[in-house]
């Protein structure tokens, strides 16, 4: 008796195992393959800036052509830096900006940098045949290996801050070669940067107070800077490698 007893006890113990292993095994839901939308977010109004595949959807500034060294494989989008002769690269690159203006709207992306390198997400570009660069124009999310880089020495100038104008409040960024997270949000004048989900700035461009930093920066005589809610979104070619994937959109 006492051994049927225990027998029944194991089975029990077994089965409720057993249950609990299937109910944790089933629960986690899978995730979504990269630069696709789930049904939520297409819901939500996102949509996709990069398929994974090209570079449609983006060219260089002031131009109707994208630089060969813009290449997408395995479903990113990368400078390639590889390419080099003597007197530099064979071919070319350049800053690459959105087809579309966009006002009023969260960009999220993923990025990757090389050592040592420098790169930045620039937005509310202006184009302008008179000006040579996005810069000009836009302000820019920096994307810098802070380990290494030179830049990561000055304040302002390391990755997260706006470049230039204002630091970071906490330093989010991995190192190089791993991929981190973005969320830009623009709403009107208002502007938030978020690293690896938290807000590192908060900044208002049409206020007063933001205009006298600009006195203090390299954009003291570029009249046209952060001027504008509007514009096209841009990845800079610091000659450095960097890599994005995951870029989406959604209009607030």
């Amino acid at each position: 008796m006492l051994n049927r007893f225990l027998s029944l006890c194991f089975l029990a113990v077994a089965f409720a195992v057993g249950t609990s292993f299937v109910v944790t095994k089933n629960s986690s839901a899978p995730k979504s393959a990269p630069n696709t939308l789930t049904a939520a977010e297409k819901a939500a109004g996102w949509k996709l800036l990069f398929d994974g595949k090209t570079t449609k959807g983006w060219r260089n500034y002031n131009k109707q052509t994208i630089g060969e060294r813009w290449k997408v494989a395995d479903g990113v989008l990368y400078l390639d830096v590889s390419n080099k002769n003597a007197e530099g690269y064979q071919t070319s690159g350049g800053d690459i900006i959105t087809m579309e203006e966009y006002e009023n709207y969260e960009l999220r992306l993923e990025w990757k940098i090389a050592k040592c390198g420098n790169s930045g997400l620039i937005y509310h570009i202006h184009e302008d045949p008179s000006l040579r660069s996005p810069w000009q124009t836009g302000p820019e999310f920096q994307l810098l290996d802070n380990d290494c880089h030179p830049d990561a020495k000055i304040k302002k100038h390391r990755s997260g801050d706006f470049y230039d104008v204002i630091e970071s409040s906490i330093e989010t960024v991995k190192p190089a070669e791993q991929w981190n997270k973005i969320r830009l949000i623009c709403k009107g004048t208002k502007v938030e940067h978020w690293m690896n989900g938290k807000m590192v700035i908060s900044t208002d461009i049409g206020t007063a107070e933001f205009k006298s930093l600009l006195p203090n920066t390299k954009w003291k005589s570029h009249p046209q800077y952060a001027t504008f809610s509007k514009g096209r979104i841009g990845l800079q070619d610091h000659g450095d490698g960097i890599s994005f994937r995951n870029i989406k959109l959604r209009k607030l």
